[in-house]
């Protein structure tokens, strides 16, 4: 049987294995492409939405998240602005990059290497062949309460985002490639004539 000691001590290497393997998938994964699967489910547990698409992602603080169905949307982070693209709409809105990130998930993925000090491991498990690790941001004020990675064979499969309206965002992602080279126009935007612009983008001249 094992002893409270020993229970520890299996926990702290858990732990230490989580803190490892995000520790590689931040220091190690330059860029990341592929499809999407995304639903929403709110706080009775019904499903709200579901979506596909595809994306693409090159650090630090650069991502492209093409949603293709049910309606087109682009979301391109271009490492000044997020620009959101609401093809139906005919409408963009752009918003300075360091003002949108820090509340979402998203800084996980585009983040720099440092990104790992504003969350704490709370858990690590396995489940099907697939290594969860449960975060929650230090920020109480946040826009998420708690972030789940799915990590198989060490490559980013599966998120889960739970927000402060207790709704969960769950993501599948699928044929990701890791590290390959990722043309630098799939993060520049511009937006196309003849829709409405909310916002004014930021310009290097204006950073700090």
């Amino acid at each position: 049987m094992l002893s409270t000691a020993s229970l520890a001590g299996a926990a702290e290497t858990r732990a230490g294995d989580a803190a490892a393997l995000l520790e590689r998938f931040v220091d190690d994964v330059v860029t990341m492409s592929g499809r999407f699967e995304q639903s929403l489910v709110d706080a009775n547990d019904q499903l709200v939405e579901t979506s596909e698409g595809t994306f693409d992602i090159r650090r630090p603080g650069q991502f492209r998240w093409s949603y293709l169905t049910p309606y087109e949307q682009l979301l391109v982070a271009d490492g000044l602005n997020v620009w959101s693209y609401d093809v139906d709409l005919a409408q963009v809105t752009v918003k300075p990059q360091s003002e949108v990130l820090p509340s979402t998930p998203a800084l996980l993925l585009g983040g720099a290497k440092n990104v790992l000090d504003d969350f704490e491991i709370v858990e690590s498990f396995q489940d099907r062949g697939t290594h969860w690790v449960r975060l929650v941001p230090h920020d109480q004020h946040s826009g998420f309460r708690m972030v789940e990675l799915g990590f198989t064979d060490d490559v980013l499969t599966r998120m889960i985002f739970s927000d402060n309206l207790e709704q969960t965002t769950l993501v599948a992602m699928h044929e990701v490639s890791v590290n390959e080279a990722l043309d630098s126009t799939l993060f520049q935007f511009s937006p196309p004539e003849g829709v409405d612009v909310v916002g004014a983008p930021v310009t290097p001249d204006e950073t700090p």
